[in-house]
């Protein structure tokens, strides 16, 4: 069964066949608009792919699991910067033009927000990584609500950005599969981290996706 997610899509395979797995992988690898596979850890390691493990999606949430998930390509249509112009190839039935998001390219992971009020610095630009989860979790100290954790995924509160706060330390860093498939592809995750949190920034094969460039030298791999 495959699941529309837009810039990707969420393939679920029945009774986690490892061998259909195989073959469905092999095949992918073989296609110009993809770029990055992620799969079920359960179904073992798989050349020019990356564990799903390593994006957060395996947890102990009741809805089951994909068994691969599929990264479509993505570029830029050449304006000034590039994130402002990106093009993506999508499963959807919305036509050219429409938008779309879903994909791991930097043009959908790379968003503007803004807040302001007494309970904000002025003029402040975060230089961290912020997502929807510490939208939430800001809010919530803000108004002094104190609600229950249900797992881990929580986000943090954005402490730099209000008065008087601290700035956390943060960090970059790059997953790449062990081994590349037979054409010589290899899934890239690059990925910040405050405190405890991970940020996903941008992944695929280099060259494929927008924001992740060709580029030579050691990599840190899956694992390890």
């Amino acid at each position: 069964m495959v699941a529309t997610n837009g810039g990707s899509d969420l393939i679920y395979l029945p009774n986690r066949d490892k061998k259909l797995a195989d073959r469905a992988i092999k095949a992918l690898l073989e296609q110009d608009y993809v770029s990055g596979l992620f799969v079920d850890d359960k179904l073992g390691n798989f050349p020019g792919t990356l564990p799903m493990s390593n994006l957060n999606l395996k947890g102990k949430a009741v809805t089951p699991n994909p068994s691969i998930v599929v990264n479509f390509r993505s570029w830029s249509s050449g304006c000034e910067i590039p994130t402002n112009c990106s093009v993506q190839i999508a499963d959807t039935v919305l036509r050219q033009g429409q938008g779309m998001h879903g994909s791991f390219s930097r043009g959908d992971t790379y968003n503007f927000t803004a807040a302001i009020g007494p309970d904000f610095k002025a003029g402040y630009v975060d230089p961290l990584p912020v997502s929807n989860a510490d939208v939430g979790m800001t809010a919530a100290q803000l108004l002094g609500l104190r609600a229950p954790n249900n797992g881990g995924l929580i986000g943090r509160v954005m402490s730099e950005a209000l008065p008087n706060g601290i700035v956390p330390k943060m960090a970059e860093g790059t997953l790449m599969s062990k081994k590349a498939s037979a054409n010589g592809l290899r899934t890239v995750l690059k990925f910040q981290r405050v405190l405890s949190t991970r940020y996903f920034d941008v992944a695929g094969f280099p060259g494929r996706t927008l924001g992740l460039e060709e580029t030579s030298g050691k990599q840190k791999t899956a694992g390890k």
